[in-house]
């Protein structure tokens, strides 16, 4: 994925954008594109990928631009963290006090173990993710900012103030539904696939058998958030969505009434995939992107 000021992990669950992207997903394109080839050797104009951005931003800000938004973003992943463990924990000690011995009653490869397992971990995450959600909406608004040049999400507790002073309570959770509904999409198509690939496609007895289940869990998580970016994309616009930020503004962001509104434009432009790629960016057929003049002349 490409987000934001373009280094570090915006989210930690699955399907959730890599921080390469916040601009990117906005629309805003610094570097004109170049003639290049895609995979068949056919010329085509691409857009600039995740080191031509990089290289953009060190000139600009130094190797310092490549980390804005690291620290509410470190502190995001430990609270997540910690909430998602203990939730699970708590299943787990209800266990216990109910039936000790259920472990060993269940088989671990069932239809309905794996719905038990998957609810859980969908309540866990769930919990994490509405915990987090504040420190979400700062990562990506201290990355938007390099668009405008602005300094007003700076410093670890001032975000917070201008948030509240802004927006009240609610400006912490902007974006938080698609985001909610984007991770439970994903959890669930992914480990549904998992099952019925495991269970009716891969044959028991075969010596690697531990191993490409374990590669049918990767392939299938990569493919559930392939799937479910575009809620990833619009929970992102929806955080910095007129915020104050150049980048929440038009002609980079429209101003949208609500994520459906979001969802709905961006769908009708073609663009609900945009950020989702780190290199080979092919430019999309009648597409306007917000260019800097002097750079694209």
């Amino acid at each position: 994925m490409e987000e934001a000021t373009l280094v570090h992990c915006v989210s930690g669950c699955p399907g959730a954008p890599g921080s390469t992207v916040a601009p990117i997903q906005v629309g805003y394109e610094p570097l004109p594109p170049t003639l290049g080839r895609n995979i068949f050797g056919r010329q085509v104009y691409q857009l600039p990928g995740l080191f031509a951005y990089a290289k953009h931003i060190m000139k600009i800000d130094g190797r310092a631009g490549l980390f804005k938004g690291l620290t509410p973003r470190l502190c995001s992943g430990a609270i997540g963290t910690i909430v998602h463990g203990q939730v699970l924990q708590r299943y787990q000690e209800a266990d216990q006090e109910e039936e000790p011995g259920a472990s060993l009653k269940e088989p671990v490869s069932s239809w309905e173990q794996v719905i038990k397992e998957t609810s859980r971990e969908m309540v866990a995450r769930s919990a994490a993710t509405l915990v987090t959600h504040p420190f979400h909406v700062i990562t990506l608004r201290c990355m938007v900012q390099f668009i405008g040049r602005e300094t007003k999400y700076s410093g670890i507790f001032s975000p917070f103030v201008t948030i509240y002073r802004e927006e009240g309570i609610l400006g912490f959770f902007a974006g938080l539904f698609p985001r909610l509904l984007g991770d439970v999409l994903s959890l669930w198509l992914c480990n549904m696939l998992a099952y019925l690939i495991n269970t009716y496609a891969l044959e028991n007895g075969v010596s690697t058998m531990s191993e490409m289940k374990s590669y049918s869990q990767a392939v299938t998580g990569f493919f559930a958030s392939m799937l479910t970016y575009p809620f990833v994309l619009v929970s992102n616009l929806m955080a910095i969505n007129n915020c104050g930020l150049a980048g929440g503004l038009p002609p980079y962001a429209p101003n949208y009434s609500s994520w459906l509104d979001c969802w709905s434009q961006l769908l009708k432009e073609g663009n609900m995939s945009r950020g989702n790629s780190l290199f080979f960016r092919k430019v999309p057929a009648g597409k306007l992107y917000v260019w800097e003049e002097k750079r694209f002349r």
